[in-house]
């Protein structure tokens, strides 16, 4: 491995923009939430936030515009924007080099699971798209009380693997999947294929490691550092 990445005990996935291209239905679901509830935010605004946990994000879009919401407000427009992207997300994509990067896990023994800040409702879609070949071990927003950036997500999924944290991936495509893994403790493998941000904010978010696509993951778990473009 490379000096940034541990011999993995375990990998965890964000679902949205690492495992299926479903990012700019999320950004499409937000802007039209937000805009209903009366806060339109620019695209540009709501993009970097796309990963962050729902409830935070409709509550720092709503403090930005000088008007602060409650939980409850907050956990309706989070409702809305889930809702908005069900009906955008009818034929989600798995993003090229899943079903290699799954196989190689299996072929090496390392055991794996999907940890999203999404709720569950929202999450059978996208995970059915990606054709895998048995049921995944699926951590989603609705089993811990703080998602993403917080770690409890990271730290029930390492658990429920059996994994050591400290030895476990956490690969994600957003500044808040890193900032997650950094409070967890686990190195960070951040993706660019599906992401709203780039190499440097990933970078400077805590990512260990930044890879462009999927299947350079699979070179790393297989050739060590080959493939991979270390910070």
């Amino acid at each position: 491995m490379t000096p940034n990445l541990p011999s993995p005990s375990g990998v965890i996935f964000d679902l949205d923009g690492t495992l299926v291209d479903t990012v700019e239905a999320r950004i499409e679901g937000w802007l039209e939430a937000l805009a209903e509830a009366g806060y339109p935010p620019s695209r540009r605004e709501v993009a970097p936030m796309i990963g962050m946990d729902g409830k935070r994000l409709a509550r720092e879009v709503a403090e930005a515009a000088g008007r602060p919401i409650d939980e409850a407000r907050a956990e309706e427009i989070d409702r809305l924007a889930g809702a908005a992207f069900d009906r955008r997300n009818r034929a989600p994509r798995p993003l090229p080099g899943v079903g290699a990067l799954v196989r190689t896990l299996d072929e090496h023994g390392v055991p794996w699971a999907i940890a999203t800040s999404s709720r569950p409702e929202q999450v059978a879609g996208s995970v059915e798209a990606l054709a895998l070949p048995g049921e995944p071990l699926i951590v989603d927003g609705g089993h811990v009380e703080h998602a993403k950036p917080a770690p409890d997500l990271l730290w029930l999924s390492a658990d429920r693997l059996g994994a050591e944290r400290d030895r476990c991936w956490y690969v994600g495509d957003s500044t808040w999947d890193m900032r997650a893994a950094v409070s967890a403790g686990m190195p960070g493998v951040a993706v660019i294929a599906g992401s709203a941000v780039g190499r440097s904010e990933l970078e400077a978010a805590g990512a260990s490691v930044v890879v462009e696509a999927l299947d350079e993951l699979v070179a790393l778990l297989v050739n060590g550092s080959r493939g991979a473009a270390p910070r």
